[in-house]
């Protein structure tokens, strides 16, 4: 049947499980990426780790777009890297002000203690991402080899 319509044999597969769980709304073409959120993450990789649910089974039970996208989660969590929640596309980040070596100073603090969240210190102090970032050469030379200007 899938030669017949011209599509792979693996989305003929997808396409009846999408339908099970999401509806007429499964087979809808997205234009935006679902998001998800860091603890529902976290579940559906414990879930997966366990061993007890094979991944559709797990894709099914929390609505995970694909299996791929629950392999990612894997890899992330076994790497010891953060499950963060989706935030949405990207704003724009690229205007920035005119900052003080003390707010920039203030900014790289804030950054570090909010888990490196670059576009919320961006939005925060409102900052471009390229002025947030100053974090990575505060961090490589600390204060005393960071730039004044």
């Amino acid at each position: 049947m899938a030669y017949k319509y011209g599509i792979s044999k693996s989305t003929l597969v997808k396409w009846p499980r999408r339908y099970n769980v999401y509806g007429l709304e499964g087979l809808e073409v997205r234009t935006k990426n679902r998001s998800y959120s860091a603890e529902l993450k976290l579940q559906a990789v414990l879930d997966y780790l366990k061993g007890e649910l094979s991944q559709y089974d797990i894709i099914d039970k929390y609505k995970i777009a694909s299996r791929t996208q629950l392999s990612n989660w894997v890899k992330k969590y076994n790497s010891h890297s953060s499950l963060k929640a989706y935030q949405g596309g990207v704003k724009d980040m690229t205007k920035g002000r005119k900052t003080t070596w003390q707010e920039r100073l203030e900014i790289v603090q804030y950054c570090l203690t909010h888990n490196q969240d670059y576009r919320k210190t961006a939005e925060q102090y409102q900052a471009s991402y390229q002025q947030v970032y100053q974090v990575k050469k505060y961090q490589d030379g600390g204060q005393e080899r960071w730039p004044r200007t």
